[in-house]
This record gives structure tokens, C-alpha cells and sequence, in this order.
């Protein structure tokens, strides 16, 4: 988005929303919205015509393990009409929930479930909030920053039991150091 454009985004943002703390980089504009202003937030940047957001590109989870608040979640939105994209950014303390904006874009679903799976931010509203992508037994968020590189548990097949077994993972090379003084 060019300077220009930008800047008039941010002059209609700061007229309908002046309330909201905007950040401004180079080629975007942040919002950043309270989990209570969330869905009166997103209706409004859909459905005025000055602004024209009619599609949710992504939502994505951020973890934070020093902030106060250490889950985030990040919206991206697009005009096509005007050929615009605004970022949303609402912070969110462990537990805390973040309401559901499937009522705003449908196609909200799947990344809210991922969200949720992959960081544990919980969806207050959503139909149907369960894993995608781990077993459901899966315990723990794996791309928060405290979670274990090589994860808890195991799957594989045991040939000798014919069946699938979860075992307590084991590292095959011990003490092995993958970052060094000698290696970059």
C-alpha cells in the first residue's frame, strides 16, 4: 500500500474509530482492540463503505511468554474494492477467552480451532472448538514457546504389539549440542 493511501486509511480509522490505538509502520496499520470490542470492531470494519473489509485473510496466535498478557491473536483483512489490508491485534491473558468472529466471516472456523490447538487461545462463541491437527488426547500447546522442542510423546508403530504406541520421547543422540562455539 503506498504512503498515501495508507495515510487516508489511517484518517478514516481515526474518524470512525478514535478510540482504538493505532500503530503505523511502513506498509501497514495496526489496531489494536480489547476482546470486548472485538466483533462491534470487526462488523464495522466490513461494513462501512469508507472502509470495505470484506475479507478475513488470516488469523493468526502469537506467544509472548514475557507480556502480561502473552497470547495474542492477529487479523488480517482485505479490501479488494480498495485495494487496502489493516492488521488487528487483540492481546489476551492465559484462559482469557477472545470472542468468536465467525459471526462476522464464516471462514473464521479453522483458523480459530488452530489458534486454539496450537496455543490454547480460547474462542468464547465458536460452535465447534476442537482439535485439527493433534490427537485429542494431545496435552499442551505445541507452538508456544515453553513447549519442548521435541515435544513430550512419541507415536509409532510397534511391529512386535501391531498396534500404534505413545511413549514418553527419548532424544536417540545424547548430549548433543546442535548450536556451538564452532558452528553458526
Amino acid at each position: 500500500m503506498s504512503p498515501e493511501q495508507l495515510g487516508r486509511l489511517e484518517s478514516v480509522i481515526a474518524d470512525l474509530l478514535p478510540s482504538l490505538p493505532r500503530e503505523r509502520l511502513a506498509d501497514a496499520l495496526i489496531l489494536r482492540v480489547a476482546p470486548a470490542e472485538l466483533v462491534a470492531t470487526m462488523t464495522l470494519l466490513r461494513d462501512d463503505p469508507a472502509l470495505d473489509f470484506k475479507i478475513l485473510i488470516d488469523l493468526a496466535g502469537v506467544h509472548y511468554p514475557g507480556r502480561e498478557k502473552p497470547l495474542e491473536v492477529v487479523y488480517q483483512l482485505l479490501s479488494v474494492y480498495k485495494n487496502q489490508r489493516i492488521r488487528i491485534k487483540v492481546a489476551v491473558a492465559e484462559g482469557e477467552p477472545v470472542p468468536s468472529v465467525i459471526p462476522v466471516w464464516s471462514s473464521a472456523n479453522w483458523y480459530e480451532r488452530e489458534a486454539y490447538e496450537m496455543f490454547g487461545i480460547l474462542f468464547s462463541g465458536h460452535p465447534d472448538l476442537r482439535r485439527l491437527l493433534t490427537e485429542y488426547d494431545f496435552e499442551g500447546y505445541p507452538l508456544r514457546k515453553e513447549f519442548p522442542v521435541t515435544g513430550h510423546f512419541e507415536v509409532r508403530w510397534d511391529a512386535d504389539q501391531d498396534r500404534v504406541v505413545r511413549e514418553p520421547t527419548r532424544l536417540t543422540i545424547p548430549d548433543r549440542e546442535f548450536y556451538g562455539p564452532d558452528r553458526t
